[in-house]
């Protein structure tokens, strides 16, 4: 601590700068700044006993001193708390605590000594310090360099088996299962069990340049691999891909990685699985071994980190997990259908000839046609060359091809009336050949575009009082005469209305006659 009982004192008994900085072994700025301040603040010889160094610290300058007082004005439980919520950060929640000192009339400490403390206590009594990462903000993602194996039963052969790994950098939790692949369908699968794992999804997923994930990435452009984007946008996290060659931008999956290999892999170098449900069990038994190990130089484990301090600030599962589709392209064929795997999927006839997107998965097969959606099926399975052919989809013509059915000819009759639905009944009984029984009464049904259904019922009761054996010929030749008989009675009340509207007698008076 600086002599400033022994500067003061010096300077009234009259000794120089010079002096004063020899006898003290401090500089003439410092002495100079010693003097000026005490005697801003009035601070003059001869100095009461009780008026040490430390107390004159203390008055001269109580920014410097307020460290070393024991006070502590900072709630260092309520700064880490806060800056686990989104967008907070050291020097928002520092410039608030410049704010409140100002109202209160207080001393604040400095950014740098603001930041120093929080470390101390983050250090001491936390397992993440909120200075590097912030709960539930990245999940990085990897395979691990190291292979498992199973092992086939009938041949003894040992099958590759490849670790995933995933790590949230604030807790250094992780996650890890083990697959026969590393193609997209694995790659999207782990992940779905991940956030599983975890209870929530981040707000970034950080995996490395492989092809599941990025299709392309340069300084200038970055392309998602389609399924991995959705993936991505189905738990609303955004991918940040790793720069290539650049470790460091997810350096916590790789130190987990390198320990995982250790801890699981390497642990597990002795066990002989058979299947890979096998495997992952033994693995998930390791991965609970590795997040419940202590911490070695603070209080607590991964797991008890992840559940007190990232768990909460986790995005909600949806209901359902991701299910992983893949895109290809087809022509629609002239029957207005295209072929995925031998089954075939019908597209609105307008689209005939042309190219169109089909997002497949395993329960849902959706048609685009310039990114907008013009068809969507059930998933066909089983034998080859099924077919989903949607009504809406078909030429008119071959609607009504497809409409000939027995049960649209009986629904139709009964929606015009009871004899109509008489003489179709025994057409249909009466005819040895049910196709062409059909395709009459549908030729009878083609009538409704020149007479009412008013029209069609009445001819088919005049039939009925006529015969016992009615024809469509017979049925289509009476609606043409009722038609006829109607415009003749029609043309005849018209003729009579004109010429009682407009028609005059001359009476007797006209000619100089008398009325009678």
């Amino acid at each position: 601590m600086i002599q400033y009982r022994k500067i003061l004192e010096l300077q009234d008994e009259g000794i120089s700068l010079r002096g004063i900085s020899a006898s003290t072994g401090n500089s003439r700025q410092k002495v100079t700044e010693v003097l000026t301040t005490a005697d801003q603040k009035g601070l003059i010889c001869p100095l009461e006993e009780e008026m040490t160094d430390q107390w004159i610290e203390e008055f001269l300058f109580p920014e410097k001193t307020l460290e070393g007082s024991g006070r502590h004005p900072l709630d260092f439980e309520r700064i880490h708390k806060e800056l686990g919520k989104p967008n907070v950060t050291l020097s928002l929640l520092h410039h608030e605590y410049e704010a409140e000192c100002r109202t209160n009339k207080k001393i604040p400490y400095s950014y740098r000594s603001f930041l120093r403390h929080y470390s101390k206590y983050a250090n001491k009594h936390k397992a993440t310090l909120r200075i590097r990462r912030k709960p539930g903000e990245i999940m990085e993602v990897d395979w691990a360099g190291s292979t498992s194996s199973v092992i086939d039963r009938d041949t003894g052969e040992r099958i590759k088996a490849y670790i995933f790994v995933a790590t949230l950098p604030c807790s250094q939790i992780s996650y890890a299962e083990a697959t026969l692949s590393m193609d997209l369908r694995s790659w999207i699968d782990a992940h779905n069990r991940a956030y599983e794992y975890f209870g929530g999804s981040t707000q970034i997923v950080v995996p490395d340049n492989l092809k599941a994930s990025v299709t392309k990435h340069t300084s200038s452009e970055l392309v998602l691999n389609q399924s991995y984007r959705e993936m991505a946008d189905y738990y609303s996290t955004v991918v940040m891909p790793a720069r290539v060659r650049s470790p460091k931008d997810k350096a916590s999956v790789e130190g987990a990685v390198r320990v995982i290999s250790t801890w699981i892999i390497g642990a597990l170098r002795n066990e002989r699985c058979f299947s890979l449900e096998e495997l992952n069990k033994e693995v998930w038994k390791k991965l609970e071994e590795f997040n419940h190990r202590p911490f070695t130089r603070k209080e607590g484990c991964r797991m008890s980190a992840f559940n007190e301090e990232e768990k909460f600030a986790l995005s909600p599962l949806p209901a359902m997990p991701f299910k992983m589709s893949h895109w290809k392209t087809a022509k629609v064929r002239p029957d207005y259908h295209i072929s995925i795997e031998s089954m075939f999927y019908s597209v609105p006839y307008e689209y005939i000839n042309q190219q169109v997107e089909m997002k497949i998965s395993d329960d849902l097969v959706e048609i685009f046609f310039n990114h907008m959606r013009v068809a969507s099926h059930k998933r066909l399975y089983g034998k080859f060359g099924q077919l989903s052919t949607v009504r809406d989809h078909m030429p008119d013509n071959h609607k009504l091809f497809v409409d000939q059915t027995p049960d649209a000819a009986i629904e139709w009759a009964e929606s015009i009336g009871p004899a109509t639905l008489k003489v179709v009944q025994y057409i249909m009984t009466n005819t040895s050949n049910e196709k062409q029984a059909t395709q009459s009464i549908f030729s009878l049904k083609k009538s409704e575009r020149s007479y009412t259904k008013y029209e069609i019922e009445r001819a088919c009761k005049m039939i009925g009082s006529i015969t016992k054996r009615p024809t469509v010929t017979s049925v289509q030749a009476l609606l043409k005469s009722n038609k006829k008989n109607d415009l003749e009675q029609e043309l005849e009340r018209a003729i009579e209305t004109i010429e009682n509207n407009h028609s005059f007698t001359r009476g007797a008076s006209y000619y100089g006659g008398t009325k009678k």
